[in-house]
């Protein structure tokens, strides 16, 4: 485990604190693991689609070629597809 040597120092209101508590308290988990842990998560998923990856030549061409073929359609969903919806 790496060793923690930044402190975060947040402002909240009231409400915020309790709920933070509350959740914090309601799975056994420290208040600042619980802040840190959701904070880590959401930071990830706010990045998951800003990042890049690297290809070589051989392997950005076959990824071009599987973004240019033609869309391939599962015979079980055009047959879904096909039927009223259950909805109308």
């Amino acid at each position: 485990m790496a060793t923690k040597s930044k402190d975060w120092k947040l402002r909240v209101g009231e409400d915020e604190d309790r709920l933070v508590k509350a959740a914090s308290d309601s799975t056994d988990t420290k208040f600042s693991s619980f802040v840190r842990d959701a904070a880590v998560a959401e930071a990830h998923r706010v990045l998951a689609d800003r990042n890049t990856f690297p290809l070589d030549a051989e392997a950005w061409g076959k990824f071009c070629d599987l973004l240019d073929r033609p869309a391939q359609v599962p015979s079980g969903l055009e047959e879904l597809f096909s039927k009223p919806s259950v909805f109308e």
